[in-house]
């Protein structure tokens, strides 16, 4: 029985919809525990009914028909409960009431189990028999353990509009899907798949135009994969044992299999491109052996896998013919996105992102947020190949998407564009004004950026200088790591795009979610690990040569600041300070001239915020970065789907850490500026005003509304604002707080509603 709900979940997996699929589930569990009836209901999209969509037993008339108001009888109980309930007679039990049509007269046991995402009740799994018996304990854990395998399915239908058009077909295309907010704006275009690093089961089904070229670059393919299987045999027969070259063996046997090549290539003449092809072909054999008992032919899948694997990156050469064929309006949809897919896309054609991971502060939110493209995070894991080409809206104010949208739909958002673009161009009026408060306080609002193609828009952004300049990007779209001299004239270029303005450059800060393709660092729990300025200390030399680097590029124009990023401790601060004494003495002794610049630390974990007096002590300046003291303080990983709704600066343990912060900086005379997300809210800055920040950093796209905000209120508005703010208990409480202040001031444009 513990091996049963992995079948039956993989044969509903293989179904061609989502009917299907509930239909194999229901009627196999039914035949498993040997029971009358197995049966599954779904929460409609209101939350006010409950739809029986699948059944084995009951009368198949009553799908999509037979309703429940939310809290009636027992499966509305089962829901509010959120666990299992379990009766030897259903029709003793006050709550019980007969579902109507769906012909359960006869069924007195009952068992449901609730299917649960993300804290909310989905939908309820029912079993009935017609004896009076108890259930016993493994019915139920086999109930529970497949309840929490059909979620994934729940949750692909969900997206493709599978489940809305189950519970009301004449709905779909009106209802949205739901994430994260990513990155603020609204776009209408049409999907793209960014095809050049997705898995066999993301490959998007496009159709071929010339079948007979499709099939050539496909057997090209399959030959220079042989060919490397070949020399890699030969070349690793003196040193590998005869299993693993008998695996080598195997592989080159499978990839000439007649059946695979014959079952790809009549896919190609069906009109299917080559990757599709093979992809399809592929996954069929996979999951045949995935399904069976016999645990080496389910090792043997995963060699299947792998294969294809290769196969399909020989086949991704076509790249440039992709890229000529993305649409005007393309919508970047990915389970995760990197830095080269949103590069691979041309800015002026790129219309936004949806994410099917991660959180608002992910590293590509991030980025979406810097280019001022809508981003949407966290729809859930999904196959995604079939949305390929779909229509699409997304919303970045609420973090929702609508996959083929009515004309309503679509004549909503198409206003809203409009209302966005008259606001973008008033907010344009404000560009060389400063931010400055109704009672006169000027507050200083920097800007951010990665790459010198940022500069254009960072510095015609109306900032009052570059805040934070994240120098890991040019280590990341290099295949090694670059010379003195290249770091130079890159550095020397961003600090004379903004002089005289001053320019805070961020030593380099790999680790967590930023890796260099030349040095790959492999940890358990790399946001705990290897990163930040514990790199640095430990590669002396590379840092060494940023160092110089940096000292060099801020001769004669001295507008240079410094910032040390993930410190923890003061020890690290004066090492750090050590390796730039040394760079600055070596430059002398060599007649380099060389500048010294304003030194920062990053308060970005909690150890470094209770020490933010010492450590502020020990330099000109401090940078609070919100991004990372929110998930250390929060113990959320903002990448992962499951927690990442948890985690959000407004938490009132983040608001009091970051009021420790500026009284430190305070108490040790030196200036606290606030960067990370929650200096691009407009709220939340006003908010930062009022605790008592001497800057903030936003983003080229943000930075102003942030303007606006500061200008629409006084300096004693904010600080009324802070104080009330850090009593509450919530976040809701706080958010709530902000909105009912940015409306009184006029900003209601601008409000983030609650969730």
């Amino acid at each position: 029985m513990l091996e049963t709900p992995r079948h039956i979940v993989q044969q509903a997996n293989a179904a061609p919809d989502l009917p299907s699929a509930l239909a194999i589930a229901v009627s196999q569990i039914r035949d498993t525990l040997r029971v009358s009836a197995c049966t599954i209901y779904l929460a409609g999209h209101d939350h006010r009914e409950w739809v029986l969509v699948a059944t084995a037993g009951l009368n198949p008339a009553a799908i999509g028909q037979a309703r429940l108001s939310y809290q009636q009888g027992l499966v509305g109980l089962v829901a509010e409960r959120q666990e299992p309930l379990s009766l030897q007679d259903a029709r003793r039990h006050p709550r019980f009431q007969i579902t109507p049509n769906a012909g359960e007269e006869s069924c007195h046991a009952f068992m449901g189990v609730p299917l649960i995402q993300d804290r909310q009740t989905l939908g309820v799994l029912v079993i009935q028999d017609a004896r009076i018996r108890q259930f016993e304990t493994e019915e139920r854990d086999f109930l529970v353990t497949i309840a929490a395998r059909l979620i994934g399915i729940l949750r692909r239908a969900d997206l493709s509009g599978g489940a809305q058009d189950l519970l009301n077909p004449r709905a779909f295309g009106t209802r949205p899907l739901l994430g994260l907010a990513g990155a603020q704006g609204v776009a209408i275009g049409t999907i793209t798949i960014p095809y050049q690093l997705t898995d066999l089961d993301d490959v998007p089904d496009r159709p071929t135009s010339d079948p007979v070229a499709e099939e050539t670059s496909f057997r090209a393919a399959i030959a220079a994969i042989d060919e490397e299987l070949r020399l890699a045999s030969e070349q690793l027969a003196p040193l590998a044992p005869p299993t693993e070259q008998a695996l080598f063996a195997a592989h080159r046997m499978l990839l000439h299999s007649d059946s695979l090549l014959d079952e790809t290539s009549a896919r190609i003449r069906a009109g299917s491109w080559g990757p599709a092809a093979w992809s399809a072909a592929v996954l069929a054999r996979a999951r045949l052996l995935e399904q069976t008992d016999d645990s080496y032919l389910r090792a043997r899948a995963k060699d299947i896998r792998d294969l294809g694997r290769r196969v399909l990156g020989h086949l991704r050469g076509g790249a440039a013919q992709i890229l000529a064929a993305l649409p005007d309006r393309c919508v970047l949809l990915a389970q995760e996105m990197s830095v080269g897919q949103l590069a691979a896309v041309p800015p002026e054609r790129l219309a936004a992102i949806v994410c099917l991971r991660g959180s608002t502060s992910s590293h590509v939110a991030i980025l979406a947020r810097a280019m001022g493209i809508p981003a949407v995070m966290n729809l859930g894991d999904q196959p995604i190949s079939r949305f390929e080409g779909q229509d699409i809206i997304v919303d970045g104010y609420e973090g929702r998407v609508f996959v083929n949208p009515d004309s309503a739909v679509r004549a909503e958002y198409q206003q809203r564009l409009a209302t966005e673009a008259e606001l973008i161009a008033g907010l344009g009026k404000l560009r060389d004004l400063p931010a400055e408060t109704l009672d006169g306080y000027r507050l200083p609002l920097y800007t951010k950026a990665g790459l010198l193609s940022d500069i254009p828009s960072a510095s015609a952004c109306g900032a009052d200088g570059l805040g934070l300049y994240r120098t890991e990007f040019a280590f990341m779209i290099r295949e090694s790591f670059p010379t003195e001299e290249e770091q130079f004239a890159l550095y020397r270029q961003v600090l004379a795009a903004f002089f005289p303005q001053p320019v805070v450059i961020r030593t380099l800060d790999i680790g967590g979610d930023k890796s260099l393709p030349y040095f790959t660092i492999n940890e358990a729990n790399p946001f705990l690990g290897w990163r930040g300025i514990r790199f640095s200390l430990d590669q002396p030399g590379i840092f060494l040569t940023q160092l110089r680097a940096l000292l060099r590029a801020n001769a004669g124009l001295g507008n240079l600041r410094i910032l040390f990023p993930m410190i923890t401790t003061a020890q690290e601060i004066d090492e750090a300070l050590r390796l730039l004494d040394q760079a600055y003495r070596d430059l002398a002794e060599d007649g380099q001239p060389a500048e010294r610049p304003q030194v920062g630390v990053m308060i970005e974990v909690p150890s470094a915020a209770w020490q933010a007096a010492q450590l502020a002590g020990q330099v000109d300046f401090l940078s609070v970065g919100t991004n990372d003291l929110t998930q250390y303080l929060l113990a959320v990983d903002r990448d992962n789907a499951r927690v990442a709704r948890l985690y959000d600066n407004l938490h009132p343990a983040m608001l009091k850490m970051i009021a420790h912060v500026l009284a430190g900086g305070q108490h040790a005379g030196r200036p606290v500026n606030v960067s990370g997300e929650m200096a691009t809210d407009p709220g939340a800055a006003v908010l930062l005003l009022g605790m008592g920040a001497a800057s903030l950093n936003a983003s080229p796209a943000s930075l102003p509304r942030v303007k606006w905000a500061i200008r629409s209120v006084t300096r004693a508005q904010a600080r009324r604002l802070a104080e009330q703010a850090l009593a509450l208990d919530t976040v809701n409480q706080i958010r709530q707080l902000i909105n009912d202040v940015l409306r009184q001031v006029g900003l209601s444009e601008i409000v983030r509603e609650t969730s």
